[in-house]
């Protein structure tokens, strides 16, 4: 296993935003506020809260808003790049898409309704078959609630989501299927200097039970996932930093069988156009993996449940 102290050091040692630990110069930050409306902080008004909830990249931040908000967020994820099975072309892109309402029927409470879509294209890829189509891929009901609210003299922040989702497709394959699962999620930030530099963590578990159509053959997986993200504020409403996840696949609803295991590294970053507008973009590569497939025992990188690359992108508007 990836040693976690070095993962944690990696993490550090890429910030771009670490000088901002020391604090503004000629400047009390003390007195600034943190906390959880849905409001971006700039220099020239260091009292706005800021809202952490899309504040990282694949990570989640820990605000759920305040009773009566509500908000339309595009989410995608590309995932790219896996093991060749032969010579010749090869490929592998797969790109997820959930377009998603969410409203907040009392403070600290969120719930979104989601439909998701998908495109897969496979081409000589180790034990999938070739295809290309794109097609409905399900829906999803996410309810969260907000324990701890972070704020400047209490920077911590603490919620708990819950995620079930019908889906069509096998994430991996692209093979027709009536799949149920439910990720849980245990978030935390914390405001390292307020309003200016973050800490976020999740640690999800999500197991996946179903039946493939056609052949009628069951499916059952589970993925635990532990990300680590730091941002600060590099611009006016713009924030930027290094994401360090370590994600784990297993053949099994409940960990039953380790079949892959990966690090991923890179930058997340996030922008408000306005108060209510903003975006999220935010790229994972990996830099450690292992497949427990005896057949690749010997080869780099976890490819059998995981990409090389990924990107994910979300556009959101509140209102």
């Amino acid at each position: 296993m990836f040693p976690i102290r070095i993962a944690l050091a990696l993490l550090l040692a890429a910030s771009p935003v670490a000088p901002a630990l020391a604090g503004p110069q000629g400047k009390d930050d003390g007195g600034q506020a943190s906390g959880n409306s849905k409001k971006a902080a700039s220099p020239s008004k260091p009292d706005e809260d800021v809202d952490t909830e899309h504040l990282f990249g694949f990570t989640e931040g820990t605000d759920a808003g305040e009773k009566g908000q509500q908000e339309v967020v595009f989410d995608s994820v590309s995932r790219i790049g896996k093991r060749r099975s032969g010579p010749g072309p090869s490929h592998y892109r797969a790109f997820d898409a959930r377009l998603g309402y969410q409203f907040d029927p009392i403070d600290r409470l969120s719930i979104e309704l989601s439909a998701f879509g998908t495109l897969h294209r496979v081409r000589t890829i180790a034990d999938l078959d070739d295809k290309a189509f794109g097609t409905f891929d399900g829906v999803s009901v996410d309810v969260k609630y907000q324990f701890l609210k972070g704020s400047a003299e209490q920077p911590v922040g603490f919620a708990l989501e819950v995620r079930p989702r019908f889906s069509r497709i096998l994430p991996l394959d692209g093979r027709g299927a009536d799949i149920f699962d439910i990720e849980t999620l245990a978030q935390v930030d914390v405001q390292i200097v307020p309003n200016k530099l973050w800490y976020g963590s999740n640690v999800s578990f999500e197991p996946a039970v179903g039946r493939q159509r056609g052949s009628g053959e069951g499916y059952r997986s589970s993925t635990l996932v532990w990300s680590n993200v730091l941002v600060g504020e590099v611009a006016d409403k713009t924030y930027l930093g290094p994401e360090l996840r370590y994600l784990r696949g297993y053949d099994g609803a409940f960990l039953n069988r380790l079949e892959s295991e990966a690090v991923t590294l890179g930058p997340a970053l996030h922008h408000r156009f306005t108060e209510k507008v903003w975006v999220t973009l935010a790229y994972a590569g990996q830099i450690w993996g292992r497949d427990t497939d005896p057949a690749f025992a010997r080869r780099a990188l976890g490819l059998g449940q995981f990409e090389r690359h990924a990107v994910r992108l979300k556009l959101g508007m509140e209102f």
